[in-house]
C-alpha cells in the first residue's frame, strides 16, 4: 500500500486566476477511515482556495493532536505548516501571526483538542481577536484513541459500544459568539455547497473567523443513537438559509425569487449574499444570533450556515498597534535600536 498520491491529473483541469489547477491545492494522500467526514472537509478546504485564487505559499496551516489535527496533511502541500502539541494551536498560532501578519493563517482542531484540553487557549484566542480561520473538525468522540466520548456529545447520545452519555455538551458556536468572536459559522462534512463558500468568507475575513463543522466517525461514532452521525445529522440539520461568496471586482450573478436576501460587505469589498430563512434572525446583531441558535437546539435542530459576523471589530494587530512590517523584514537598527533607546523606554516607565 502506498501514501503517495498519484501525479496523473486529466490535462484539461480548468486552471484559476493564478493558472494553477486545483491538484495545485491538495496535500498527501489521506490516511484517515475510508469515509471519513474529515476528508470531505479538506477537499473543501482545497476547492475554497482554488477558488479563491490563493498562493498556497502564503498560508499557514496549524493544527495540535488528534485525527483533525492530522489533515493539514492532506491540503495544500505547498504552504507553511505546524502540527503542535495537544490544545496548544492557538499559542502557536498567535505568536506566528503577530510574527507575520502577511499570512492568512488556518487553524485546524477537534472537539477534543478545543473543547477539553485546548479549551483555555481557545477562550483567548477568541477574545484577542486574532485574525485567523479557526475550524473544528466535530464528531463527538475521541476518534484516535478508540472512541471515548468527547465534550460535545450530546447528553443521552450512544457510544458505539452502547454506553449512555450523561453530561450536557459544550455548543462551540454558541460558546463562540458569545466569547466575541467575529464571525462564526456551522456546517455539516457531507454539504460542500454550503461549506465551500462558507470557507471562502471566514478567510476573507478580518479578525477571528469560527468554523464548526460536523464531521461523523465513520469507525467509532456513526452507530444509531449517536447524534453526530450521519443519518442524525441529515435530518435534523436546519440551514439558516442559502449564500454565497462573492470575491471583490466579481459580477454578483446569484438571485432568489422569494424570502429576505441580505449583502454584507466585508473589509476587502467581498460580499457574503446570504437568503435568510429565518425572517427573527439577524446575523449581524449577537444576540439575535444566540437565540436562532438556541431555539434551533430546543427543536433538536442543528442550525448550520453563517450565524454570526461582525465586520467592525478590530483585529489583534490594530488593537495592540504592531508594526505593518513582518519581523523577519526588519532591519537590525530596527530590531536592536541601541542602549539609549532602551534608557529611555525605562525612563518611560518610571
Amino acid at each position: 500500500m502506498t501514501y503517495v498520491r498519484s501525479t496523473f491529473r486529466h490535462p484539461a483541469l480548468p486552471k484559476n486566476d493564478l493558472g494553477y489547477t486545483v491538484d495545485y491545492y491538495e496535500g498527501s494522500l489521506s490516511t484517515l477511515c475510508a469515509g471519513c467526514g474529515h476528508d470531505s472537509i479538506n477537499a473543501a478546504i482545497v476547492e475554497a482556495c482554488w477558488q479563491l485564487n490563493i498562493e498556497p505559499h502564503k498560508v499557514a496551516k496549524l493544527s495540535g493532536i488528534g485525527c483533525s489535527s492530522k489533515s493539514p496533511a492532506y491540503f495544500l502541500s505547498n504552504s507553511h505548516g505546524f502540527n503542535s502539541v495537544h490544545g496548544r494551536m492557538p499559542s502557536v498560532a498567535t505568536g506566528a501571526n503577530l510574527a507575520n501578519r502577511d499570512l492568512i493563517y488556518f487553524g485546524v482542531s477537534g472537539d477534543g483538542d478545543t473543547a477539553s484540553i485546548g479549551m483555555g487557549q481557545f477562550v483567548h484566542v477568541v477574545r484577542r481577536n486574532l485574525n485567523m480561520v479557526y475550524l473544528v473538525m466535530n464528531n463527538g468522540c475521541y476518534g484516535l484513541t478508540k472512541g471515548q466520548d468527547s465534550a460535545t456529545a450530546d447528553a443521552g447520545s450512544k457510544s458505539k459500544a452502547g454506553s449512555v452519555n450523561l453530561f450536557e455538551a459544550i455548543d462551540l458556536a454558541s460558546l463562540a459568539i458569545e466569547l466575541g468572536a467575529t464571525f462564526v459559522g456551522q456546517s455539516f462534512s457531507g454539504g460542500k455547497d454550503q461549506l465551500i463558500p462558507l470557507m471562502k468568507a471566514a478567510m476573507s475575513h478580518k479578525g477571528f473567523a469560527f468554523l464548526n463543522v460536523i464531521s461523523p466517525c465513520v469507525t467509532f461514532n456513526n452507530n444509531a443513537g449517536s447524534t453526530k452521525s450521519y443519518d442524525y445529522v441529515r435530518e435534523h440539520v436546519e440551514s439558516t438559509g442559502t449564500m454565497d461568496f462573492v470575491p471583490m471586482l466579481k459580477e454578483i450573478k446569484a438571485s432568489y425569487e422569494a424570502g429576505d436576501v441580505s449583502d454584507i460587505t466585508m473589509h476587502d469589498g467581498s460580499e457574503i449574499r446570504l437568503h435568510k430563512l429565518q425572517k427573527d434572525w439577524d446575523p449581524t446583531d449577537r444576540r439575535s444570533a444566540m437565540n436562532a441558535v438556541q431555539n434551533g437546539k430546543d427543536k433538536g435542530e442543528i442550525l448550520t450556515g453563517l450565524l454570526y459576523i461582525d465586520e467592525s471589530s478590530q483585529e489583534l494587530h490594530e488593537l495592540i498597534s504592531t508594526s505593518e512590517t513582518p519581523l523577519n523584514a526588519l532591519g537590525k537598527s530596527v530590531l536592536c535600536p541601541g542602549s539609549e533607546m532602551l534608557v529611555n523606554l525605562n525612563a518611560s516607565l518610571r
